[in-house]
């Protein structure tokens, strides 16, 4: 009996698997078509006009495609981390579609191995998996053990902590587009970021799940005292993308004013961790006694007394 049970569970699996190939082949292919409809479009004001979704969260495969079609790009090769099972990404469909090599990094070992075992992204394509907890001062020792190319196409990050901290350490890439998760919660007007914590892990930090990360401010700020251009967020409020100033890109220069695009996904999780729909003062609200480093005054401030609450 137990003979016939295994021999069902990999028949199973071996059908799921050629599911899963057969879906994302058939995703590869939307994803041509709105390729070809980006690439007769000129300059864009605003990047929801080219978004469209094949293994990215939202929209991002879209931007990703109309930024790297736009501009050159002589060394195919991307890091992402914070990718978990890989299976939602924003490079995904790069290393599919595009042929790009890429390094993707998560902190979770079943994750990483789950990604071992996957074979569209893994035994097909060009990828290195590392299993590491990243953190501002082990980022640049990863990095290097991968690749000694500093201008690398695209580096993406979603650690949703210390993302802040963490980029402002990295000196071993200087990519030619940058994308980096914000906190949309924290609106646009102040500069701010999670205090640096070695081992922060969002969901431990606060019930609410929407204490993590950086403001939109900080990231534009930091992104341009390390040389990038603020070209735009995703219509979700999830993404911010930069492109390097010395290309000759030609992409629209956004403001924060211009730029910020409010979270439209729903974050907040109660006490009985089901997510809930709220607004901006809700959340914040929710986490008005946790602490943010202020980047201006260079101090950690309760978030009461920054929005008043």
């Amino acid at each position: 009996m137990s003979n016939m049970l295994n021999k069902l569970k990999q028949l199973f699996y071996k059908l799921n698997d050629k599911w899963k190939r057969r879906d994302s082949i058939n995703s590869l292919l939307l994803g041509k078509l709105n390729i070809d409809r980006i690439l007769k479009l000129d300059i864009v004001d605003d990047l929801s006009k080219v978004e469209f979704q094949v293994f990215s969260q939202f929209g991002e495969d879209g931007i990703i495609q109309y930024l790297i079609n736009n501009i050159e790009i002589p060394y195919k090769i991307f890091i992402e981390f914070g990718v978990e099972n890989y299976l939602e990404s924003n490079t995904r469909f790069l290393l599919l579609n595009d042929c790009w090599s890429g390094l993707v990094i998560d902190g979770s070992p079943n994750k990483t191995k789950f990604i071992k075992k996957d074979e569209l992204a893994y035994y097909r394509s060009d990828l290195r998996v590392i299993n590491k907890f990243i953190t501002k001062d082990n980022i640049n020792e990863l990095i290097a053990s991968y690749t000694n190319e500093k201008d690398i196409g695209i580096l993406s990050i979603d650690i949703d902590g210390n993302d802040y901290w963490v980029l402002q350490a990295i000196e071993k890439v200087k990519p030619r587009i940058l994308i980096c998760e914000y906190n949309g919660f924290f609106g646009s007007a102040f500069k701010i970021t999670v205090p640096y914590k070695d081992n922060f892990i969002r969901k431990n930090e606060h019930k609410s799940h929407v204490y993590f990360g950086a403001s939109l401010a900080a990231l534009v700020d930091l992104a341009h005292q390390k040389g990038y251009d603020f070209v735009g967020c995703g219509a979700q409020g999830v993404n911010a993308f930069f492109v390097r100033k010395d290309l000759n890109h030609p992409f629209k220069k956004f403001d924060l004013k211009t730029g910020y695009r409010k979270p439209l996904h729903k974050e907040f999780r109660n006490s009985k961790n089901e997510i809930l729909p709220t607004t901006e003062n809700e959340v914040l609200y929710a986490i008005k006694d946790m602490m943010v480093y202020d980047i201006d005054k260079k101090t950690n401030v309760y978030i009461k007394d920054l929005y008043g609450y």
